[in-house]
């Protein structure tokens, strides 16, 4: 059997492990999450739906600087995972130069239970805000110890802090907790969204959440090219999604860029109550 097309991976050091594979085999590629820019770069057959860590961090920057009102932050970062590393230093560069001042920058790795080495650190330098681009349990275990030493700074963290077990291992400690992030289910508005919603929902018994989102817009653009391609072949589905424009997907409109990467918009979350909740949304 042939294949059209690949939908995955994930997360972006396997897609980059896997894309030269289908770069040879010339069959285009689309993955539902991986932000890291490096994933399509110098790609003719690499694709994806979710927008690009740049983007995510410098939207924070100037959410930080322009809705939060805040002029000093320090940064917490795993220098074990690409994505954190590049979203803090996006996160960085943008705030700079918005105006903002950096007063502490401390490192962790995935895996990690104690932070008071970096939260010492952070509330001596008296930062109006935190950003923490790190996944759920460390950034959850995080904002405890933090809220346990008194530190009632505002905590930013970015999409892959976005999962149910961040608010289970969190609790009341993320509460007003802020995340840049891919999709909310009251800030969907496509026909495509509602539909795709209400049938996730009557099957699954929850909501649509942005992994899900995302997975469904890399299967729906797929098959989009597919169809307009009227044609299974690599390198006719390639030239379709490449002029993939105003496509109405799950998580909102797309159009893909040049380099495979969709001009689509973003979605600011925060924790209330136990629960995500939509504040804004964020045009490219």
């Amino acid at each position: 059997m042939k294949v059209a097309g690949i939908i995955g991976e994930a997360i972006s050091a396997n897609t980059m492990a896997g894309n030269p594979i289908s770069e040879k085999a010339q069959i285009p590629s689309i993955s539902p999450t991986a932000t890291n820019p490096l994933v399509t770069q110098g790609k003719k057959y690499a694709f994806r739906a979710c927008f690009i860590d740049p983007f995510q961090g410098e939207v924070a920057a100037r959410f930080a600087i322009e809705k939060l009102k805040v002029r000093t932050a320090s940064i917490i970062i795993d220098h074990s995972q690409d994505y954190s590393v590049g979203l803090g230093n996006f996160f960085e560069k943008e705030f700079r130069k918005l105006g903002g001042k950096i007063v502490s920058k401390t490192f962790i790795q995935t895996g990690d239970q104690d932070f008071s080495a970096q939260l010492s650190s952070i509330a001596a330098n008296q930062p109006e805000m935190i950003y923490a681009p790190i996944y759920y349990t460390e950034v959850a275990l995080m904002a405890k110890q933090a809220r346990d030493l008194g530190i009632k700074t505002p905590i930013m963290t970015g999409d892959g802090a976005q999962a149910d077990q961040l608010i289970e291992i969190g609790g009341k400690a993320v509460e007003g907790m802020y995340l840049t992030g891919h999709f909310h289910k009251d800030a969907s508005t496509t026909e495509r969204a509602k539909e795709f919603s209400k049938l996730y929902g009557a099957k699954y018994k929850e909501d649509v959440n942005a992994f899900t989102a995302l997975g469904a817009d890399a299967y729906f653009l797929l098959v989009d090219a597919i169809n307009r391609a009227g044609s299974a072949e690599g390198a006719k589905v390639r030239d379709a999604l490449a002029g993939t424009k105003d496509f109405m997907g799950v998580s909102g409109s797309m159009t893909m860029g040049s380099d495979g990467n969709p001009l689509k918009s973003m979605v600011i979350n925060k924790v209330e109550n136990g629960k995500f909740v939509y504040v804004t949304t964020v045009t490219h």
